[in-house]
Parts: C-alpha cells; structure tokens; sequence
C-alpha cells in the first residue's frame, strides 16, 4: 500500500473513533422546565457517561444562555453536560 493511501486511512478511521467518542457522550432526556432568566433547564435524563450520572431528573445551568433558544417543556432532547467548578452544565443541546 502506498504511504499517501496509508495516511489518509489512518485519519479517517481517527475521525470517526473521535466522532463516536463525541457521540457517546450524548444523552438523552425530556425537558421538565425552563427558567430562561436564570438560565435553567430541568432535564429527565438517561445516564450521562462522562460524568458518572444516572438517570433522573436535574436541573441545569446552560453554560451560553442561547442554548436554550427555541427549547419547549416536553420536548425530547439530546444534550451533552459537564461538571464545571462543581456546576453542571448543558453544553450542547439539541431537539430531537
């Protein structure tokens, strides 16, 4: 095999390891309640992996306001969080 195919298979099966990585850290959930003034959510969740949460319902702090934008109570969600500071946050969200 020529060195030039070799690299290019080596960064393709490293994008999608990374992709999968990403997408393992999705959770999925229903969201309970909104407080956009303070820039809440409360999330019924499954297991969030990446930091050790089982399922039950939290609320959240959005780590950017705008995150909420166009989010409804009830709606199913995919969303990523994280412990900052000993806060948890929603990082990503998304509507499914």
């Amino acid at each position: 095999m020529n060195h030039r195919l070799t690299l290019t298979l080596r960064t393709f099966t490293a994008a999608v390891l990374a992709c999968g990585a990403l997408l393992a850290q999705a959770a999925e959930g229903e969201v309970k309640k909104l407080d956009l003034a303070q820039g809440k959510v409360t999330i019924k969740h499954g297991e969030i992996k990446n930091i050790e949460m089982p399922a039950m319902t939290m609320v959240f702090r959005a780590k950017n306001i705008t995150l909420l934008n166009g989010l409804a109570v009830g709606d199913q969600v995919s969303f990523e969080a994280d412990k900052v500071d000993g806060q948890y946050l929603v990082t990503a969200i998304k509507k499914k």
